[in-house]
């Protein structure tokens, strides 16, 4: 951890180099440490994040955005910037954060061009949308690190993120157009 902490490797590097370690000096056995494996977390995490590319790769976000504009677009910028926020909130549930920024944010640039606005409240919109990837356990790193040990389910994951997100989802379609305007 003070390797990591002090810049000197990553997290990773420093975790695994630590677990190493501790079984090559007899700290912890090999039984012990697959044992603490998660393995439904990583068989979790082997099935979501193909779902991620392929989504990326087919084109299904870029028609959801598509039919998105197509919808939202005659109600007004700011109608069209909170779609952009919920279909960011509904794809970071399962393609990661960074994923789906960069995946929408030259959709958001190209929809405020369509609609001769300012980009910014487009692009702050599916930036905030990204980092709130609070509805599923695989969304982001650190839900899935606390699924295993605190014996989660997807549900709750749901049941609390699901409010949360439309908290947030109100707040910037409020909040976002006054501060940064269209």
């Amino acid at each position: 951890m003070l390797t990591a902490a002090l810049g000197i490797t990553t997290i990773v590097i420093s975790a695994i180099a630590g677990v190493v370690l501790m079984v090559l000096t007899g700290c912890l056995k090999t039984a012990e440490a697959y044992e603490a494996v998660n393995w439904k977390v990583i068989m979790l995490l082997a099935g979501v994040l193909p779902l991620g590319t392929a989504m990326d790769n087919t084109g299904t976000a870029a028609l959801m955005a598509d039919y998105m504009i197509e919808m939202l677009s005659d109600y007004g910028p700011t109608v069209l910037m909170s779609g952009f926020f919920v279909l960011t909130l509904l794809i970071t549930a399962v393609m990661s954060n960074n994923a789906s920024a960069a995946l929408l944010a030259p959709i958001a640039i190209q929809t405020a061009d369509l609609m001769q606005v300012q980009p910014e409240p487009f692009l702050y919109a599916v930036t905030f949308a990204a980092s709130l990837s609070l509805i599923t356990p695989f969304g982001y790193q650190t839900n899935t690190m606390i699924y295993g040990p605190g014996q989660y389910e997807v549900i709750d994951f749901i049941k609390i993120g699901v409010p949360l997100n439309v908290v947030f989802w109100i707040l910037a379609t409020i909040f976002i157009p006054l501060i940064w305007s269209f």
